[in-house]
């Protein structure tokens, strides 16, 4: 069976733009499992937050680990929006180039609520609101600037 120029753009178009979407998303999924719990994450980031503050609190070393794990929050969503904005921009339908946004802050929301919802089910973790607009608000602030800087372009 010979493939068409067609197929093999697509099947191209979809290795480039929407698999790295399709991966971030499983990490997502693998981050809120008891692996990425606040107490395993404290092996690691409070022994380096000591060293780099050596005199800091106990008190201040407890905030600081949890700013660090809302910033990663922050952070995963805006990669997910992102590699969202890039795949819809870029897709084959035009219907979803047309509303890349819009598709993309849909994605951000309902992956943000998934996310701890599944984490409601993880014994060592917990669901949260908070978390949830945390990840809402890097996500749309990814899109916000994309947006705003593509207008710019214009």
């Amino acid at each position: 069976m010979i493939e068409s120029t067609a197929d093999r753009s697509a099947r191209r178009s979809f290795v480039s733009y929407y698999l790295p979407l399709i991966f971030w998303m499983a990490f997502i999924f693998f981050a809120s499992s008891a692996s990425f719990s606040a107490a395993n994450t404290s092996t690691f980031i409070e022994p380096l937050l000591k060293w780099l503050f050596p005199n800091a609190s106990l008190a201040t070393l407890t905030f600081m680990h949890f700013v660090i794990r809302k910033l990663a929050h922050f952070t995963e969503y805006a990669v997910l929006a992102i590699l969202a904005a890039r795949a819809f921009d870029r897709s084959g339908l035009a219907g979803s180039r047309n509303r890349w946004f819009l598709i993309s802050a849909i994605l951000v929301m309902a992956y943000a609520l998934l996310d701890e919802y599944h984490q409601s089910f993880v014994p060592s973790r917990s669901a949260s609101v908070i978390d949830s607009l945390v990840d809402m608000t890097g996500g749309f602030t990814a899109l916000l600037i994309i947006r705003r800087r593509r207008s710019k372009l214009r």
